[in-house]
């Protein structure tokens, strides 16, 4: 499932204390780790191999100056298209993976480039030009992304577990998500339970410069009823889109399994 982790403004033993966050998350990412640090910021990866098993593969990912720098977790359904679209545009990539045409896209787009995604995904982007970082989240929360701002630090990563050993991460109950994790079971807004913790929400992306933290909607539902076409037809293109569905979903250099409820849903995504 793949996981990061990462933080701005410099601290001592920044790679260090990376490393102690990355060992955090290492059962999202047991084959692969890589990182990148500097002055303005430290980010770090565990990879699960799905795509490109190479270790080109690794992240974090850069264009092609290196001027941006990606950490990502999840899929990219229409990647081929989106690569052979970006190809043809003049860009220059270096492994097969989806990742890529995450850092690749953003260089081409900006922040357009999440209207043309299909797939379930959490990632961050480092700009070194303009030490500007860009994150988002899919467009129903599948991937988890975490986000706190401690002083003049901000941390994210895949899990709030990862945010335990840096030295600025202050540990508090956040005791006023308890009555909705009691109601609910889990916390249905931005709040954790942890104070100053956040999670970003599903179909939300955030931009972070000096000091400042934007968090903006990027998607949201839109439903338009269409009473032309016959019975018939809708039930061909619901078949249709399931099966387009399944299909894209197997896009992988390793085995696809199915799990199987005995249920009608998972039954059919089977057979």
């Amino acid at each position: 499932m793949c996981g990061f982790v990462g933080f701005t403004n410099k601290i001592n033993d920044a790679s260090i204390v990376l490393g102690k966050m990355m060992d955090r998350i290492k059962h999202r990412g047991p084959d692969s780790d890589g990182k990148y640090v500097d002055e303005q910021i430290a980010m770090g990866f565990r990879r699960l191999s799905i795509i490109d098993l190479s270790d080109q593969g690794s992240q974090p990912i850069f264009n092609e100056d290196k001027s941006l720098v990606l950490t990502f977790n999840g899929e990219i359904y229409n990647y081929k298209d989106l690569r052979e679209e970006l190809i043809t545009a003049g860009h220059k990539f270096y492994t097969q993976t989806d990742s890529e045409v995450l850092i690749h896209g953003y260089e081409q787009w900006g922040e357009d480039m999440l209207d043309k995604l299909r797939g379930m995904f959490a990632f961050v982007i480092f700009n070194k030009n303009t030490n500007e970082v860009f994150g988002a989240r899919d467009f129903f929360g599948i991937k988890p992304l975490y986000y706190a701002k401690m002083g003049e630090t901000l941390m994210w990563g895949s899990e709030i577990k990862s945010f335990l050993d840096h030295p600025h991460f202050k540990k508090e109950l956040n005791t006023d998500v308890l009555e909705t994790y009691l109601t609910f079971q889990y916390s249905p807004t931005t709040e954790t339970f942890f104070k100053n913790v956040y999670k970003l929400p599903a179909a939300h992306c955030f931009t972070y410069k000096n000091g400042e933290m934007n968090v903006r909607r990027y998607w949201e539902v839109k439903f338009h009823a269409d009473n032309g076409p016959a019975l018939e037809d809708w039930v061909n293109r619901i078949s249709d889109t399931f099966k387009n569905s399944v299909e894209v979903h197997k896009f992988a250099d390793v085995e696809v399994g199915s799990f199987l409820s005995s249920g009608v849903d998972s039954s059919y995504v089977a057979a």
